[in-house]
């Protein structure tokens, strides 16, 4: 039996959509979801790479205040550092 595709990519199960240097990590119908933003990039090997990230994990509540639903804030020097705590935050 084949297997069912995901319409998202995932990263450990989790989806992520990705418009310019945004990228929403996380299922928009659980209580909380992580935006990740690219703020800088260097080139590697002829590939751009993230080099700065900032995150932001935020309520999916639209009942929220925007400036209210972001709970916890950081920023990262790569983009599997970003997406390896946005994991941690998603699971606790």
């Amino acid at each position: 039996m084949a297997e069912k595709k995901s319409p998202f990519f995932t990263y450990k199960g989790i989806p992520l959509v990705r418009k310019g240097n945004v990228i929403y990590f996380g299922n928009m119908y659980e209580e909380f979801v992580v935006m990740i933003e690219i703020l800088g990039t260097e080139q590697r090997g002829g590939i751009d790479v993230a080099n700065k990230v900032r995150l932001r994990k935020m309520a999916t509540d639209i009942r929220i205040p925007p400036n209210e639903a972001i709970v916890k804030k950081a920023e990262k020097t790569s983009l599997y550092e970003a997406l390896d705590m946005a994991c941690a935050w998603l699971k606790v």
